[in-house]
């Protein structure tokens, strides 16, 4: 009997080892789009978690559409990027008014959408239509660097297009769904970047570097990011049993989103006198009685965020800010802090004071 060829052993190994994922379930493009948006710089199991809980919420596109921002953010609240939220909602608008409330099966429609590019684009045809568009994320890109041998990083324009055009190629007709999944889940569980599991590949036999014996050399790694260190400082200001918090500009970091105010420690300043600074700064308030809660690190983008975070009290009766780096403010309870959105560093701290760490 001859030996499969390589789309069939990876459709073959895809249907026995595939992971149950919710949107597998059902193929419905809304879902589709969703996951794919979620699963961008997001780990599978955490987009899992995060799905479930918004097909609860926005069960379609009408009810997305009806929703109001906050209530979407802080739905979102913990995935970051949350241009992609506000994306969510535009679009969910634009395919009610516009599409009849569904996604429309066109590659070039689709990309006139907010938030959807080439990549997201081709994921919805493949996977929610079936149509022979090719998906290529970094499990795709890094098996792809195995299976041909490739001595460039996957990142070089010219390493880039062969890889893509290879996705499209290979794309059995009529399979594209399983086809294009089945890729990415073998890097996802087998092609891994260390330890590859190739006693397990289902295409190890038209692996080049495997035959070369260099599959630990691939994918050739690219230019390294430089990892930018910030050390912040944050209060959370209370006056006679609420707590002062405001939303920060559109065009800021984390637009949209409700913080405490603070800012990064400058040169030769303690925590403490920092936090002072900043509250004069953004809100015109003096503070006093900072105690010290916790520290918190977080990472995002580029850069690695240390936070200190602190409790403090106005120093006199005056609780109307002068707003310098903020659109909105509000006093609240703490327990109303749940309905809004925060980073996700000073969401950590909530959670940490309502004893959820």
């Amino acid at each position: 009997m001859p030996s499969p060829s390589l789309q069939e052993a990876l459709l073959n190994w895809f249907a026995k080892n595939s992971r149950d994922l919710p949107w597998r379930r059902t193929y419905i493009p809304y879902h589709i789009w969703i996951s794919e948006i979620m699963l961008q710089q997001t780990q599978m199991d955490r987009v899992v978690v995060y799905f479930t809980r918004w097909l609860e919420q926005f069960p379609d596109i009408a009810s997305l559409a009806d929703a109001r921002e906050q209530e979407v953010l802080r739905l979102w609240e913990g995935l970051g990027y949350y241009s992609r939220a506000k994306n969510l909602i535009k679009t969910a608008d634009l395919l009610c008014r516009r599409h009849g409330g569904t996604l429309p099966d066109d590659h070039g429609a689709l990309l006139l959408l907010p938030g959807i590019g080439p990549y997201t684009a081709g994921a919805i045809m493949s996977l929610a239509f079936n149509r022979s568009h090719p998906v290529v994320d970094a499990n795709v890109e890094r098996l792809f660097s195995r299976v041909f041998n490739l001595a460039t990083p996957t990142k070089e324009k010219q390493t880039h297009n062969f890889i893509w055009q290879k996705a499209k190629e290979l794309i059995p007709e009529g399979k594209a769904r399983f086809f294009n999944q089945a890729l990415m889940e073998l890097g996802a569980l087998v092609c891994l970047p260390r330890a590859p599991r190739c006693d397990n590949c289902p295409v190890r036999d038209y692996c080049e570097a495997f035959a070369q014996g260099v599959v630990s050399e691939r994918p050739v790694a690219g230019r390294t990011k430089e990892i930018i260190p910030i050390t912040m400082v944050s209060g959370i200001l209370h006056h006679q049993g609420k707590i002062y918090i405001q939303k920060r500009l559109p065009g800021d970091v984390w637009p949209d989103l409700w913080e405490f105010p603070g800012g990064s420690i400058e040169e030769n300043e303690t925590e403490e006198q920092a936090l002072v600074r900043e509250y004069c700064e953004e809100t015109g308030f003096a503070i006093q009685d900072l105690k010290k809660i916790i520290t918190i690190k977080h990472s995002f983008t580029k850069f690695r965020v240390t936070l200190h975070c602190y409790h403090c009290c106005l120093q006199n009766c005056e609780t109307e800010p002068t707003l310098h780096a903020a659109q909105e403010y509000l006093w609240v309870t703490p327990d109303e802090l749940e309905h809004f959105a925060f980073p996700s560093p000073h969401r950590r701290l909530i959670n940490h004071l309502a004893g959820k760490l």
